[in-house]
């Protein structure tokens, strides 16, 4: 047997290994895959679930209904609770915590499942990694691992190593970029999912518009761009802290306003009863206001 056929061989063998750990998911339009986190938990892509509170799960050709457990759009997992356990789960190897970081170059399959639960495989490459990361909405993703393909009904499926290590959750990202969501950031999310239906976030309770710093302050403050409170909410962190309409935010402890990264990725779940200090401009003159940072309210 060649390199060639032994690598197929291999790869074969990895994704039959992972055929109890993936499912199908019917909850919408088209069927998605889902990964069996536990007997009665199946873990998918957020952003595929659209409204649905329940959906089927087909293993092997077996249906099982499930009702929504919890969703965290800003890292991106939905949660699944099963009337009836499955058999099956992740791959032992690294299923806790993740495998280890890939290379970039290296090999990873990710594995999907057919509208009848059957295994799927589609064979990437690590395209870049790096360090943890904050989603668009704030979540932190604990690392970054970007594929080089493009996903289909396999998002929300197990990502593996070549090892069969359990990398991670499949999704798409910005630009239908394939992303791993993290063994370890979804485990960080599961438990309380499973209890609240939802990631706590931070909060200061105000609107804001971004706008430029008159020129005769930008010396001053030190930068050209900031952001005018429009909106106060009633009895939120910023009101209590004597934040009012018309001023100015410049910054946010080392968060500047204008920067790249956006204020949400300050509003973590760690955030929640701490303190942050607000620089700001009212009448043209800097003040710092110190506001505690409260849970957002569920809408």
């Amino acid at each position: 047997m060649d390199i060639i056929e032994q690598l197929s061989s291999a790869l074969a063998e990895r994704i039959a290994g992972a055929a109890t750990s993936v499912v199908a998911l019917k909850a919408g339009a088209r069927p998605r895959s889902g990964i069996l986190w536990r007997p009665d938990v199946v873990v998918t892509s957020e952003q595929v679930v659209g409204e649905q509170e329940s959906a089927v799960i087909v293993q092997g050709g077996a249906e099982v209904a499930a009702k929504l457990a919890g969703r965290d759009p800003t890292t991106n997992v939905a949660v699944f609770r099963l009337e009836t356990p499955l058999s099956g789960g992740l791959p032992a190897r690294g299923a806790a915590h993740g495998a280890a970081m890939p290379r970039v170059g290296s090999l990873a399959l990710v594995v999907g499942a057919d509208p009848a639960g059957a295994a799927t495989g589609r064979l990437a490459m690590v395209h870049a990694t790096g360090p943890a990361w904050h989603s668009m909405a704030g979540g932190r993703i604990d690392t970054l691992i970007r594929l080089d393909v493009r996903l289909g009904a396999d998002e929300g499926g197990p990502v593996l190593d070549p090892a069969g290590g359990f990398l991670g959750m499949s999704t798409s990202g910005p630009r239908r970029r394939a992303l791993v969501i993290p063994a370890a950031t979804i485990a960080r999310v599961v438990d309380p999912l499973l209890e609240h239906g939802h990631i706590a976030r931070g909060w200061l309770g105000v609107g804001l518009q971004p706008v430029a710093i008159p020129d005769s302050l930008q010396s001053a403050t030190g930068q050209a761009r900031g952001a005018m409170v429009l909106q106060l909410v009633a009895n939120a962190p910023a009101q209590q802290a004597g934040v009012l309409p018309g001023d100015i935010l410049l910054s946010v402890d080392d968060f500047r306003f204008g920067q790249h990264r956006g204020l949400a990725s300050l509003m973590g779940p760690d955030r929640i009863g701490k303190t942050v200090m607000l620089r700001l401009l009212r009448a043209g003159e800097m003040k710092d206001i110190g506001v505690v940072i409260a849970a957002r309210p569920r809408s």
